[in-house]
């Protein structure tokens, strides 16, 4: 995604962290906290480079709906979000060599149509449920299912392209190349 805003990574280090929620942790400060634990994690294995961190977060209500452990966690989640609205939060954060975090979160709404037990097997069958939270990746064979979309459509693929634009040109880093002088 960086690269369709023209950024190009010198590296991708994914980080292992504990992305378990904290007792009472709502979906939307979980993204946050993510987002951030990513990024100094990243700044402790990369001191002196600029570190872009994020995470995705869905959540019906304040129930938080991560990664299906497997097919039959992905079935239930798709089955709970089935025909209702759910929000996708994605937190975004930028570590600088000097120590500074800034961050952003970003939320979107989603509603689903009802959803038949053929397109919720269908769907699990494809395997496209695997690594995403919610159970879905709205990309692909899951666009289909929502009815509406409030909010950033690259917030819920992942990355939200305008707010991690912002975030990096305001640590110094334009998305941009700067164009030639006219001479």
């Amino acid at each position: 995604m960086l690269a369709t805003i023209g950024i190009i990574p010198d590296a991708i280090d994914a980080v292992d962290i504990d992305e378990t929620p904290s007792p009472d942790e709502t979906p939307r400060l979980l993204a946050k906290r993510l987002a951030c634990a990513k990024a100094r994690a990243g700044a402790t294995r990369h001191p002196d480079a600029l570190i872009l961190a994020a995470d995705t977060v869905v959540g019906v209500g304040r129930r938080i709906l991560g990664k299906p452990k497997d097919a039959d966690d992905a079935a239930a989640m798709l089955r709970l979000m089935s025909g209702r609205a759910h929000r996708v939060y994605s937190g975004i954060a930028v570590h600088r060599p000097d120590g500074t975090l800034t961050h952003r979160l970003v939320e979107a709404r989603i509603k689903f149509k009802r959803l038949s037990a053929r397109e919720i097997d269908g769907y699990v069958h494809s395997g496209e449920w695997d690594g995403k939270a919610g159970g879905y990746g709205i990309q692909g064979l899951a666009g289909v299912f929502v009815l509406s979309l409030s909010g950033s459509y690259t917030a819920v693929v992942g990355l939200p392209l305008y707010e991690t634009a912002a975030l990096l040109e305001g640590a110094g880093y334009g998305a941009f190349p700067t164009p030639p002088s006219a001479s």
